[in-house]
């Protein structure tokens, strides 16, 4: 057998270091377009995170002055009827920290939490996050008291456009309650606590009010939202007319 001579040994090698330089080379910009790529999504979420608060804030102007009921979509076009169910749980407590598995998403009664400052919770703050909304064992103590409660879904949540009207309604509501009359918040509802809405409903309206002797849940669940709605529904189904009809008179 021949031996190799040492220009063809040269040869060789020089293929094989080419070979190894364009790997090397290719896995380089492999490497620049991933973290590109990285880089990209990051800003993104930045921008979008960023962008969502700013287009809230603006549409939130857009309804400045406004009364509640031109804020948001018209009830008709919006939502659908009211429903209601017999309630049960008035006066029904349960000590702080307890989960209560409630059977309607979202709830307008039942067992609940009592504690002072806690559950109910206090009127003064009238929209909330997900990061700050009380626990459900507290709300359902609200609405126990006469509240209203708009509920938004994670869909609404992501919309710059409904939250502004959400935060006008809760922001007008507020501007106008002299005497604790208007007892309403605003507050988020996620997959965590339970079925979703009705396709096609991001918002919910609930109470819990009296009908002679009885005691009834009350709902009403829309596309979007409409202070229209809000408007007719706090009407309809007032504070008073709660079982402990006591309102924004808490914490």
């Amino acid at each position: 057998m021949a031996k190799t001579s040492k220009s063809e040994r040269s040869d060789r090698q020089k293929v094989i270091d080419d070979i190894r330089r364009k790997q090397k080379s290719a896995e380089s910009r492999q490497g620049m377009l991933i973290v590109g790529a990285c880089i990209a999504v990051a800003l993104a979420i930045v921008v979008a995170a960023a962008w969502n608060p700013v287009m809230t804030a603006i549409q939130q102007r857009s309804s400045s002055g406004k009364p509640l009921n031109e804020i948001g979509a018209s009830a008709a076009a919006a939502c659908q009827d009211v429903t209601t169910k017999d309630a049960t749980g008035s006066g029904d407590h349960v000590g702080t920290g307890t989960q209560v598995e409630y059977e309607d998403s979202p709830p307008a009664f039942g067992q609940h939490w009592n504690e002072a400052g806690v559950a109910p919770a206090p009127i003064q703050e009238r929209y909330y996050t997900e990061d700050t909304r009380p626990e459900l064992e507290s709300l359902v103590h609200n609405s126990e008291h006469g509240f209203t409660i708009l509920w938004y879904d994670e869909e609404a949540a992501d919309d710059s456009g409904m939250i502004a009207d959400i935060k006008s309604i809760a922001q007008r509501l507020d501007e106008s309650d002299t005497n604790s009359r208007y007892s309403f918040k605003a507050v988020p509802w996620t997959d965590e606590d339970g079925e979703p809405f009705p396709d096609g409903q991001h918002i919910a309206l609930t109470t819990w009010t009296t009908d002679g002797d009885k005691q009834l849940g009350v709902w009403q669940y829309c596309s979007e939202p409409s202070g229209e709605a809000v408007e007719e529904f706090m009407k309809d189904y007032p504070y008073t007319k709660a079982p402990e009809p006591i309102g924004g008179g808490v914490g």
